[in-house]
């Protein structure tokens, strides 16, 4: 499924050599472009750059997200149509080149790009890795990390920003996050709705069957909810990088009546699933909080795996939700 995609983690270890002088200094934006920039990436590979990258592919839309953030239009973007309907809360600027799909990137695309940096995830198959290093350099961030998904979301977007001389930029983009979620936490305590059990889902239907996949605690949307003081309502495991889970409609009779039930979809995917596919099902509208209203479709082109971006955007559109 196009969705099942990513964000972050990434040990990062930097070091910029001063021509002049021999020092060693700390990434900023005033980064000479005599400079090196060395980064240790998500697989222990030492990339270097000869400078700050301005020139840059990326493979998925978590990257893209971010390159975007920091004030970088990407050269090349995989499934250009695709992120433009699914991650509109940070548009593409520019003209980038799509280079193919985001598992199996076009390389003779990119190669044509000429790129400074290439930009990939750990979703990548290995095979591919290795013929994106010998175009240009890349940098391997981990795609996703239930243990800590805030944690690996900035370092991916320091990464990002050390690479492309954006550091200051990050610092600013990562404050203005946090704040986002002090001052939503606060409106939601302020409207009495601070604790309000969340269940995040979204579903899709294949040979006439509806799969419902929860974000579990431990996904990005999960790592957020709790920062906003909000309890997760799936009592379900979900995977160890994103958080994902699986379940039918039989599976939501599980959550607790007063679930506040939220949802993305997208009209280029097809019928909503909850609003239509769903509709005349027994069990769904025999749920307590469907019968209740407590179902909402949040705005469409929020990226569910993306950076600070998107994750401001559904801080905005569930907080919305949940004190209408």
């Amino acid at each position: 499924m196009k969705r099942l995609l990513t964000a972050t983690a990434v040990a990062v270890s930097v070091a910029i050599g001063l021509t002049a002088c021999g020092a060693t200094q700390s990434a900023t934006d005033a980064t000479s472009s005599a400079s090196k920039i060395t980064v240790t990436d998500a697989t222990g590979t030492k990339v270097i750059l000869d400078g700050a990258a301005e020139k840059v592919v990326g493979t998925e839309w978590n990257v893209v997200e971010d390159l975007e953030t920091l004030g970088v239009a990407p050269a090349g973007v995989a499934d250009v149509k695709g992120y433009s309907a699914w991650d509109s809360a940070v548009p593409l600027t520019g003209d980038p080149k799509d280079i193919g799909t985001r598992g199996e990137p076009s390389t003779d695309t990119i190669a044509s790009i000429a790129p400074d940096l290439i930009v990939a995830t750990t979703s990548l198959k290995s095979s591919v890795i290795t013929q994106l290093r010998k175009i240009a350099p890349t940098l391997v961030v981990e795609s996703a990390e239930g243990k800590d998904q805030l944690a690996n979301m900035k370092k991916t977007l320091d990464l990002i920003a050390t690479a492309t001389g954006t550091t200051a930029k990050a610092t600013t983009v990562w404050k203005g996050f946090e704040s986002k979620l002090a001052d939503a936490k606060q409106q939601l305590a302020d409207a009495g709705k601070d604790g309000t059990r969340v269940a995040f889902a979204d579903a899709y239907v294949l040979s006439n069957q509806v799969t419902i996949r929860p974000y579990t605690k431990t996904s990005a949307i999960g790592a957020v909810n709790t920062a906003l003081g909000l309890e997760n309502a799936w009592t379900i495991t979900g995977d160890a990088a994103y958080g994902l889970g699986s379940t039918d409609v039989e599976g939501l009779t599980a959550l607790p009546d007063d679930t506040t039930f939220l949802y993305i979809g997208n009209d280029v995917d097809g019928d909503d699933v909850f609003a239509k596919t769903l509709a005349s099902n027994d069990v769904w509208k025999s749920l307590p909080f469907v019968e209740q209203g407590a179902v909402h479709r949040l705005d469409d082109g929020i990226w569910m795996f993306g950076g600070p971006g998107s994750m401001e955007a559904y801080v905005e559109a569930a907080v919305a939700a949940i004190t209408k």
